[in-house]
């Protein structure tokens, strides 16, 4: 037949077919380069056979050697037994044994050539990684080759020398055989060896390379197994140290694995569906793409099945069975975990990246949508700087919706991590180690404030560990917990790192509240960024967001202030320059800066002096550092004050000094009388490292050499005194000293009657008395009732056994700085659980005048035993108000104290007291008081008839809660707390409004070294390591150097109805009495205490008072205004044997009273010595009825009776008016302590 003999085309790479004339047969003559065999005759048989030759040729030599090491070893061992009973019996065997042990012991050639194959395919060396590496990447592009020749048939004739495809797997697959022949000698159990999955891949693919090679005939075959390779890509990346994580680790595992089963499956189909069935002579084919195949595998898992592509053949379909069992459950079991793992990826898991030229900070803790907004209000105030800073939060939880809404508003600005400070990989996500600084927020309303403190050190002991050169500043709640960050090493605050202690802060400005009300309103709107409000209308919010947007800046004096007081140039800044110098800021020779706050005129300034300034922006502040008297003497409008071009010489600083003529003779080699006494020196050779001194030193010898020595050195801690010797002031102190106290007249005899009597503590900055017990100063209802106390503090405390502790040192310590004159202090009454203030006493028990009732301040009768209408301030606390969940229900207890307190009547007591004081003088100035007493003069307050006019401080933990304290305000529930009525007018007081201190700080450590200075009465870095060791004060002997501590300011507040500026009370401008009272008295004056309603000159005014904080020069006074002030320690005071020296430095809400000195007139003390004969033996009998089981006041000095009852004095009608509110403390004395005194 025709069909019999038809010619059939050879594809013999280019082989043609010839047809014979005859038509009988065809004969197939193959090319020269390629040896092909008969067309269309199928190998795929061959390169099969090869690889199961291998598989069970090599499987069957490993059992037969394991068969044959079996037999060897039976029958070993039973010669060994034979042997072994030879040894024995002939005893010769000993020797023998130990040589042949010694032989086994010896490493042979094959050990160690396993031993070197192991550790090249371990990965343990870099060879062996990269050898491991190179494996993977090879039989990657073993697959993508396979890939390449799954476009041509599945069997062809192929040129070995010409396709380069072939050439390349060649290559692959002999290092394949290579590696496999390591892995081989490394493997201890060849059987297991033989049967792992990378075995069988090499079986399958390395052998059908070389039989390709040989028959010139390539067959696709089992290649798509390399894709099982694909299984080892997590290890690859674990050698090459990517992956890190346990979930990153799984998730590769997950995706490797179904990848590599999703394609060796395709590959199959592919296989046996381009092929068809051997048993229908491969006649059922179809033609298939290798990507058809890979979408029918996945709709198969996936059960969906389209039907578009399906397999035709039978071992396609009998595949598809099997694969639908196992590769659905693996779809159902991968996928959704793989979608849960790339789901729960931190969304805030990346890596900080730095922007050059701009710092930025870490900030971590508690990190709340409060906290956080809070923080950023004020950190991104606009009265700042442009702040070139970003803000990266770093915190373990990721933020809700809220929070992430706060930072995408501020994304130019701020970046949010997820990790933990506890974690070094995620410091060095957020870069920590080329941060500026690292901030860390505390929880201050947790339950337990010890166990956050003691997180808040562990993030600090982490991030000092990581990076011992950050900067960091913390939040702490307790004071105590503190001297924990002393103990890590790399702690220091001479590299800026600092701890804000909100315990500390939040009881010393409600101890300072004590003192001057107000006061702590004042200093928290200081530090706080606020923006300015204005209001058209007269009312007294008006003038009282004027003053609230006000802050504390610092920035360097320019050098035309060189040479002058500091009291002229603080004047000359306030006049002209529209700012508000407070203090002085120096740096020492061994570069240990210090803060003088209000030094006086002793004090010269000199070249790099820091100031302390109170100014509504930082723009304005640079107006003391462009300040120029050539340029800028004639200008009145501040704002035209800007930087000029002069550049000024030495010769031009002294001329400012009035010293040119001493400049020329110095340099000529004589000296002259010119030069002024206080800045005449000993010189030495100038040094430029040093910035020059704020203070200019006195001596007689050698005037402008010192001078110059002066300019360069920075505050020079070696002040000469008036007799020319030097003493060393205590570096990093924030004292103020000016005088060593034993030169001042009148001093000398006092301070060295008792130097063998401790009186303060070892570091002369806080009154100290001898340990007590506790219940030495217990008073019952009665005892406290037959003790008339008069101008004292009582401090309503709810605690008990459980409450956690809120440090009452803290509040004690600023009222017993040793700034005030014993009789000066304020005796604190504490009222509340005695198991509380019994855990709290071991930290009290070395102050004196302090006394304990027992019992709670919701009780009327405790409160009216302690004299509560007579006290000079009520302080209400509590240590429970963080146990409760609930918000609003935090403050209850001090809220329901507050309205209690309010809420009582009381008889005109005073009234009577004052009808049996004839001799005591009329409110106002103390006519036999010295000329030049800066207070006194001031009275005291009228009869409190009513618990609304008791002044009083409550604390509050929720914000919100401040509409409850006053009943007749008008605040609404939303407003922010520094808005309202009770905070403005200093009644209230939240530790919320210490969070500014956190970027204060950050920009400017100096603020909160001046706000410490002011509000805890002078605690230094030396005292809070002594009560780190000890945590008690010591007490010390009184020295020179000790006494020389108390001489620092003090904040006191005074009222202008009468004394020395009364003829500025009545319509003078504010300006006025600030440039009277610095000239005069060195006093400096910083803002007003005002009754509300006192621009509305009605007859009936609110007694509540509020803050104005530093007005501007032609602000109107009011003669019942209260003028907050820094005085100046007077040594004198605590010496005059003559008068009741009672400085005042407290004020009240309803009852103001002032500083003043009353002296009890000549003539009016022969009246009253019967009297006062007849109460004191009565006063007297009652005390020792009680007093012979204990004493109440034990910590008086030596030779002093007990204190009996105070008295008041007599008030006129008029001042009873104008002065109803007036600030005073204990003005007038005990009868034994004026007789004492007269």
């Amino acid at each position: 037949m025709a069909g019999d003999h038809k010619s059939i085309m050879a594809k013999n790479g280019g082989g043609p077919a010839v047809k014979d004339p005859s038509d009988h047969f065809t004969l197939f003559v193959p090319s020269h380069d390629v040896r092909c065999d008969i067309a269309n005759q199928k190998m795929w048989w061959a390169f099969l056979a090869s690889s199961m030759v291998t598989f069970f040729g090599g499987l069957f030599i490993i059992l037969l050697w394991r068969t044959l090491k079996y037999l060897w070893t039976v029958c070993c061992h039973c010669n060994a037994k034979k042997k072994e009973v030879h040894r024995i019996t002939t005893g010769d065997g000993i020797k023998r044994a130990d040589r042949e042990d010694a032989a086994a012991s010896e490493v042979g050639w094959m050990t160690s050539v396993k031993d070197w194959a192991g550790v090249m395919i371990s990965a343990q060396t870099l060879t062996g990684r990269v050898l491991v590496v190179l494996v993977f990447a090879l039989s990657i592009g073993a697959l993508v080759i396979y890939f390449i020749d799954s476009s041509k048939p599945i069997e062809s004739c192929q040129n070995f020398y010409k396709d380069i495809t072939l050439q390349t797997d060649m290559a692959f697959n002999v290092f394949f055989l290579l590696y496999f022949g390591l892995r081989f000698i490394a493997a201890n159990d060849k059987l297991w060896f033989w049967l792992e999955v990378n075995s069988v891949v090499d079986f399958f693919t390395v052998p059908p390379v070389f039989v390709s090679v040989y028959l010139s005939r390539s067959w696709l075959g089992l290649r798509f197994l390399r894709a099982l390779r694909l299984i080892q890509f997590s290890e690859i990346l674990q050698f090459l140290n990517i992956l890190k994580t346990s979930n990153s680790i799984k998730l590769v595992n997950l995706c490797s694995i179904f990848i590599s089963t999703w394609l060796t499956a395709a590959g199959f189909i592919h296989l046996v569906e381009n092929s068809g069935d051997p048993w229908e002579s491969f006649k059922n084919s179809q033609a298939l793409s290798y990507w058809e195949c890979v979408y029918l595998l996945m709709v198969t898992m996936s059960t969906v099945g389209y039907g578009d592509v399906y397999a035709k053949t039978t071992l396609g379909r009998l595949f598809m069975v099997f694969f639908i069992l196992g590769g659905l459950a693996m779809f159902a079991s991968y996928v959704p975990e793989i979608i849960e793992l790339i789901g729960n990826r931190k969304k805030y898991g990346g890596s900080y990246s730095a922007v050059n030229g701009r710092k930025h900070i870490v900030v971590c803790g508690h990190i709340t949508l409060e906290s956080v907004s809070n923080f950023l209000k004020d950190f991104l105030h606009k009265d700042r700087d442009d702040v070139n800073v970003e803000i990266v939060f770093l915190h373990n939880i990721s933020p809700n919706l809220e929070l992430e809404a706060l930072f995408k508003r501020h994304f130019t600005q701020v970046e949010f991590y997820q990790g933990s400070v506890l974690n070094p990989h995620d410091l060095a996500r957020v870069k920590i180690e080329s941060a500026d600084a690292c901030l860390i927020l505390a929880n201050k309303y947790c339950a337990d404030p010890d166990a956050e403190d003691a997180s808040n050190i562990m993030r600090v002991i982490s991030i000092k560990n990581y990076h011992p050169k950050i900067r960091i500043i913390t939040q702490m709640l307790q004071y105590h917990n503190k001297a924990h960050l002393l103990n890590i090493p790399s702690w220091t605050w001479k590299e800026g790192d600092d701890a804000i202690c909100l315990a500390e802060l939040k009881l010393g400005f409600i101890a300072q509240s004590c003192l001057a009300q107000g006061l702590s309103t004042m200093l928290a709107n200081l530090f706080s960024m606020r923006s300015f409000i204005k209001i058209e209308e007269d009312t007294w919010q008006k003038y009282y967001l004027e003053g609230v947007a006000n802050e504390m800046y610092t920035e360097y004096l320019s050098s035309a202030f060189v040479g002058l007081s500091f009291p002229v140039i603080c004047e000359l800044c306030y006049v002209k320059l529209k700012l508000l110098l407070i203090a002085i800021e120096y740096k020492s020779d061994q570069r240990e800066s210090s803060t003088l706050i209000n030094p006086g005129n002793h004090v010269k300034m000199q070249e790099g002096t820091l100031g302390f300034f109170i100014a509504s922006d930082a723009k304005e502040v640079k107006r003391a550092l462009f300040y120029c008297k050539a340029c800028h003497d004639d200008i009145t409008d501040p704002k035209r004050i800007k930087k000029c071009g002069c550049k000024k010489s030495k010769t031009s600083i002294y001329k400012t000094m009035g010293l040119a003529c001493c400049f020329r003779c110095c340099r000529s080699g004589r000296c002259c009388s010119c030069m002024p006494v206080s800045v005449r020196c000993s010189s030495t050779s100038p040094r430029r490292g040093n910035p020059p001194s704020a203070v200019s030193v006195s001596d007689c010898s050698s005037a402008v050499r010192a001078f110059e020595e002066d300019q360069q050195s920075a505050l020079s801690p070696k002040k000469k005194q008036r007799n020319g010797g030097t003493r060393n002031s205590p570096n990093s102190s924030p004292k103020i000293m000016r005088h060593d106290p034993l030169l001042i007249p009148g001093s000398e005899q006092i301070e060295t009657m008792d130097e063998n009597i401790k009186k303060y503590d070892s570091t002369g900055m806080f009154h100290w008395c001898p340990s007590k017990d506790i219940e030495k100063v217990l008073l019952t209802r009665s005892e406290a009732a037959m003790t008339v106390l008069s101008g004292h503090v009582v401090v309503c405390i709810f605690g008990d056994v459980k409450s956690a502790l809120i440090g009452l040192r803290n509040f004690v310590m600023p009222l017993r700085a040793s700034n005030f004159h014993y009789h000066e202090l304020k005796h604190i009454v504490f009222v509340g659980s005695l198991e509380y203030l019994k855990r709290e006493w071991e930290t009290l028990h070395n102050f004196p005048k302090v006394s304990i009732l027992p019992g709670t301040p919701l009780s009327r009768a405790d409160l009216r035993a302690v004299n509560i209408n007579l006290c000079d301030m009520c302080v209400i606390l509590s240590a429970n108000q963080n146990n409760i969940d609930d918000a609003s229900l935090q403050d209850k207890e001090c809220i329901l104290a507050s309205l209690n307190i309010k809420s009582m009547q009381f008889d005109d007591s005073i009234g009577v007291l004052q009808a049996n004081s004839q001799g005591f003088t009329p409110p106002g100035m103390d006519r036999s008081s010295p000329e030049n007493s800066p207070v006194h003069g001031l009275v005291r307050q009228t009869s409190v008839t009513t618990g609304a006019n008791i002044p009083i401080i409550t604390e509050l933990v929720n914000d919100s809660n401040v509409q409850f304290l006053d009943q007749d305000d008008d605040d609404d529930p939303d407003t922010e707390l520094y808005l309202t009525q009770p905070f403005a007018c200093g009644t209230a007081f939240a530790v919320s409004v210490l969070d500014s201190l956190m970027s204060a700080t950050y920009f400017n450590d100096n603020i909160l070294t001046l706000i410490r200075t002011l509000v805890t009465g002078g605690a230094t870095p030396e005292l809070e390591g002594l009560l780190a060791e000890e945590n008690a004060l010591r007490g010390g002997y009184s020295t020179p150097q000790t006494l020389a501590n108390r001489d620092r300011c003090r904040v006191a507040q005074l009222a202008l109805y009468d004394g020395p500026f009364a003829d500025l009370g009545d319509g003078g401008c504010y300006g006025d009495l600030f440039c009277k009272a610095l000239k005069t008295y060195n006093m400096l004056c910083f803002g007003i205490y005002r009754l509300r309603d006192a621009h509305l000159n009605t007859q009936s005014q609110c007694t509540k008072r509020y803050v104005i904080t530093n007005p501007p020069y032609a602000f109107e006074l009011v003669p019942s205004d209260l003028i907050f002030c820094l005085m100046q320690f007077d040594h004198n005071a605590g010496h005059s044997r003559t008068s009741l020296c009672h400085s005042s430095h407290s004020s009240h809400s309803s009852s103001k009273k002032s500083s003043s000195v009353h002296s009890i007139p000549t003539a009016n003390r022969t009246n009253r010595t019967k009297s006062r004969d007849l109460r004191d033996k009565q006063n007297a009998t009652m005390i020792n009825r009680v007093g012979q089981e204990k004493t109440w006041f034990t910590d008086e000095p030596a030779k002093t009776h007990l204190r009996t009852m105070q008295l008041r004095p007599v008030n006129t009608l008029t001042v009873n008016q104008i002065s109803q509110n007036k600030p005073t403390s204990s003005l007038i004395q005990p009868i034994r302590e004026a007789e004492d005194e007269c």
